[in-house]
């Protein structure tokens, strides 16, 4: 996967956008959303992806392996028995059928270009898994350079609030209508598993995955994570130029 004309900064935070190729589906069943959750673990380490450790895990097609091992205690367990050199923190991420965003702070020279050719990997496993040939992801991802402190709660807000359009298709040119809807829209996002934010709501669900101690100094914590989120939900409240980050 080819980059932007982007010199990525070490200790620079960015948001990154993948989407899919032609109109192209990345994730078809809940076993797709998982195996990328692994490979958002997996493809974070300077070494190669471990083949043994991705195949124990994906040949099945439980989301539950035998023994009740989840997805999130092998991460656990290889945290611990392994030797991990991280290329990026991932401060946030959002996993939709046909694109992915990502909000991450380059850890190592080159860390976030080496993480980005890594998902070569997860095209590999769609073209076996479903008979199809040729790339996945366009050709380049799509980067902005965060450079403030509002600017990073915007990009924030605007990761974890993209599922809203999975149930709420109009809302961001309609707003939500009713006390209703916007009840069940809070619902619905507090508890997609496809996402960072039931991690910054204390929810556990793939906690391993995201470093958010930076991001909720920054944003006031717990509470104001909601806040920020529900507001913009509410209010459409921009933060700052919404063209700066909305990069679909």
């Amino acid at each position: 996967m080819a980059q932007r004309n982007i010199q990525f900064v070490n200790g620079e935070i960015y948001h990154i956008v993948m989407r899919a190729i032609d109109g192209s589906k990345l994730f078809q069943t809940k076993e797709d959303y998982l195996r990328m959750i692994h490979d958002l673990f997996e493809f974070n380490d300077i070494n190669s992806a471990s083949s043994k450790f991705r195949v124990a895990y994906c040949r099945g097609s439980n989301v539950t392996p035998p023994g009740g091992v989840t997805l999130e205690n092998k991460i656990i367990a290889k945290i611990k028995n392994g030797k991990r050199k991280l290329l990026v923190e991932i401060l946030a991420f959002c996993l939709m059928s046909n694109h992915i965003h990502l909000l991450l702070r380059q850890s190592v020279n080159n860390g976030i270009s080496k993480f980005m050719q890594k998902f070569g990997g997860y095209s590999q496993y769609c073209n076996k898994k479903y008979g199809r040939k040729g790339h996945l992801f366009q050709d380049r991802f799509r980067a902005v350079h965060i450079e403030d402190d509002d600017q990073l709660i915007t990009v924030f807000v605007y990761i974890h609030t993209n599922p809203v359009s999975l149930i709420y298709p109009k809302w961001k040119k309609e707003g939500i209508k009713n006390i209703k809807d916007l009840k069940q829209i809070i619902n619905y996002i507090e508890n997609y598993r496809w996402s960072s934010y039931p991690d910054y709501l204390e929810n556990k669900n793939f906690p391993s995955i995201t470093s958010r101690k930076f991001s909720l100094e920054i944003i006031k914590g717990v509470r104001g994570c909601r806040k920020f989120v529900n507001d913009w939900l509410k209010y459409k409240k921009e933060l700052v130029n919404f063209n700066d980050v909305a990069i679909e």
